[in-house]
């Protein structure tokens, strides 16, 4: 059992005292202050907690920014699972491709000085670009089909990274020696094919460019005015068997995990190399959202605009991306940011920049689908910031202030049923107040905001189901036993939360 939940639980109606007797709104500087992000950030803490210890992910870290806050961050299982060293918002973690994003911006900012052009021909800046091209007649590669993937440039760099145990990723001068035994996939500007070799040419641009070193040039310009004192262009050494993650495999058809061995991105690091935080990549995203305000004069918010929109499009329609940037929808709204996927490691970066809301996952277990996580914590979460946000800009007056929290809360006598209780089959089902009112929560999950069930208090322990027509359905029945235990009754069977929960 996971005792930090009942405390938890406890903490939205301390909340909601503490929030009664609190200053006006004005004063109130976090929006994790608000009742209502409070009890979604709850929520989006059991889900995530149940989601890692039942699906077998060795570690992982979750953070929520709104605009320039850092709203919320923690970690759950184990940043060394051999060890029990607990993961944490500081734990690092390789975060794979979402390196693009940031060879991308340096690309960027070198355009904006006028030392290259997104058409420029990648053999303009690396006069050692002389891959086999069999479609001359379609035009040279450039570096906008390098941020776009529609190069036509094959995926890899002609060496098998990616196969353990040793994953040797390559050096620059091994990249340079192997690209000429290197065929073009696809003529440039046809199909979108995913490219690591892609990017890195993009990362040897930004090098050739500014006349420095990758690592020198990003660490300059981007890491450290942002105040990315966590993240870095590979892995490094000093940082393994402490902040650094070990890296796990997939489960295998036992069930089983293995320790990743130790290796180094090389050459590749500007397409998959960096290791970072969920708090730096937070600094990253409010970084994005000051930008496009026009507050930051490391890049221009036009740019950043430009890099956002999406510039390649399959036919289809399903596939479609930006300047470095992936773009995508769920339920109609429009997302950037990107995943990582590499040896022992998943992550994702999402960003809704017209609500100035992003989340980032990172986990050290593979076969984790890291996106799915990024948007579920978004789903969550993201309503209650923009509707705490606009109340704070209308600086709402205390009466309003008192009545939100009892609608969000409910009433404080209904906390008594909150807590864990324990399925006779497995599986727990979580009580929690949500929208107001007591809502019994199924885990795990992959949907929580479509697994709740919502009940109606009629009266004592007795409560029913409210079905989705509004109707009332069977009976919830809690049952405090001698034991200091609490049962749960529903068709005639009970789970139970344990005395002290």
């Amino acid at each position: 059992m996971r005792h930090h939940r009942i405390r938890q639980q406890a903490g939205v109606a301390t909340l909601a005292l503490l929030l009664l007797s609190a200053p006006p709104a004005e004063a109130q500087q976090s929006l994790a202050d608000d009742a209502e992000v409070a009890t979604a950030l709850h929520l989006l803490d059991i889900w995530m907690d149940a989601a890692q210890a039942y699906g077998g992910i060795p570690g992982a870290s979750l953070s929520v920014v709104h605009d320039q806050e850092l709203v919320w961050a923690k970690g759950y299982g184990f940043a060394h699972v051999e060890s029990g060293e607990p993961a944490t918002p500081s734990t690092m973690y390789s975060i794979c491709s979402i390196s693009k994003l940031f060879t991308a911006v340096g690309v960027l900012q070198l355009r904006d000085q006028g030392k290259l052009a997104l058409n420029d021909p990648v053999a303009k800046h690396l006069d050692w670009f002389n891959i086999q091209d069999k479609y001359p007649e379609a035009g040279p590669v450039d570096i906008e089909g390098l941020l776009t993937h529609s190069s036509g440039l094959p995926r890899e760099a002609g060496v098998p990274y990616w196969t353990g145990p040793d994953y040797p990723f390559p050096t620059h001068e091994k990249i340079v020696e192997t690209l000429p035994t290197q065929t073009m996939l696809y003529p440039p500007r046809t199909y979108f094919q995913y490219s690591n070799l892609a990017l890195t040419l993009a990362g040897e641009i930004v090098a050739e460019a500014s006349g420095q070193s990758y690592d020198d040039y990003v660490r300059a310009n981007i890491l450290d005015p942002l105040g990315m004192t966590s993240t870095f262009t590979d892995l490094e050494d000093r940082f393994r068997g402490n902040r650094l993650a070990t890296g796990y495999t997939a489960r295998g058809r036992d069930g089983k995990r293995h320790v990743i061995p130790d290796y180094w991105v090389r050459g590749i690091s500007p397409a998959a190399g960096f290791i970072s935080t969920v708090e730096d990549l937070g600094r990253f995203a409010s970084w994005q959202f000051r930008v496009l305000e026009g507050g930051d004069a490391l890049l221009d918010r036009n740019t950043l605009r430009e890099m956002h929109r999406v510039h390649w499009s399959e036919p289809d329609g399903n596939t479609t991306y930006g300047l470095g940037f992936s773009v995508w929808k769920s339920d109609d709204d429009t997302f950037v940011g990107h995943g990582g996927s590499c040896p022992g490691y998943r992550s994702h970066l999402l960003l809704r920049p017209q609500d100035k809301v992003a989340t980032a996952f990172m986990t050290n277990g593979q076969g984790v689908n890291s996106r799915q996580f990024a948007q579920t914590a978004f789903d969550i979460v993201a309503p209650a910031l923009q509707a705490a946000a606009k109340r704070a800009q209308a600086d709402s007056p205390m009466e309003e202030a008192m009545a939100r929290i009892v609608t969000v809360t409910g009433p404080a006598y209904l906390q008594r049923y909150t807590g864990t209780y324990q399925r006779p089959l497995g599986g727990e089902s979580e009580v929690l107040m949500w929208d107001g009112s007591v809502q019994v929560l199924s885990l795990p999950t992959n949907n929580p905001l479509s697994s709740l069930t919502r009940l109606r208090h009629i009266e004592d322990g007795t409560f029913r189901r409210v079905r989705d027509n509004g109707d009332l359905g069977e009976e919830f029945i809690f049952e405090e036993m001698p034991d200091g235990s609490m049962r749960m009754w529903r068709n005639d069977n009970y789970s139970v939360r344990p005395a002290g929960m």
